[in-house]
């Protein structure tokens, strides 16, 4: 089971180190609200992902190969998720000086996962790819999951971190519009190719 740690560790850290909703949510977070504001929502995301990962190992990914029209269910409702946030986003008008409004929580990260098609992509993978045989499913899973958390963790916190410091820069209104236009508009192209 060691030797398949590092693949099932790279495999994490490509899924969760590149662009999705998840990251681009945290960015606009991190840039809006602070890291501090945005920690709730960035362990909800973990949570959901570490819980999605379990349930997906332990059987849920069987009911997408034989009813695979779940699938694109899914991908059409995360996607209409996805132009909703991409419309609040675009459309948040936070003041340079008194950050008004509240960041996602804890809860909105862990439930999103659930239509986050970039989520369930991962889980599935995981699960058909990473399970480690000859060990009961339930301890392989919860390696799955754990791994995923452990190298996940630290990767999106980087994409709150990167939102904290251009924040920095968001110093007039006009520039916070900007830029919570543009976040908006990437989450809108995610939604777009994942219909696609």
């Amino acid at each position: 089971m060691i030797e398949g740690l590092m693949p099932l560790a790279t495999y994490c850290a490509l899924m969760s180190g590149t662009p999705g909703p998840n990251n681009v949510m945290l960015a606009a977070s991190g840039a809006n609200f602070g890291y501090r504001r945005t920690l709730p929502y960035l362990l909800g995301i973990n949570a959901g992902v570490f819980g999605l990962t379990l349930v997906v190992c332990l059987g849920l990914g069987a009911v997408f190969t034989r009813y695979p029209q779940v699938h694109g269910v899914l991908k059409i409702v995360g996607a209409l998720y996805l132009v909703y946030l991409s419309w609040k986003l675009a459309g948040a008008r936070l003041a340079a000086t008194a950050k008004v409004g509240q960041p996602l929580s804890f809860v909105n990260g862990a439930t999103f996962q659930l239509v986050n098609p970039k989520s369930w992509m991962k889980a599935a993978t995981l699960a058909s790819v990473f399970m480690p045989a000859g060990v009961h499913p339930a301890l392989g899973a919860l390696t799955v999951a754990t791994v995923g958390l452990a190298v996940g963790f630290p990767l999106i916190s980087v994409w709150a971190m990167f939102g904290v410091a251009i924040g920095r820069v968001l110093d007039t209104p006009r520039r916070v519009r900007l830029f919570n236009a543009a976040m908006g508009l990437g989450l809108l192209a995610l939604a777009i190719s994942l219909l696609l």
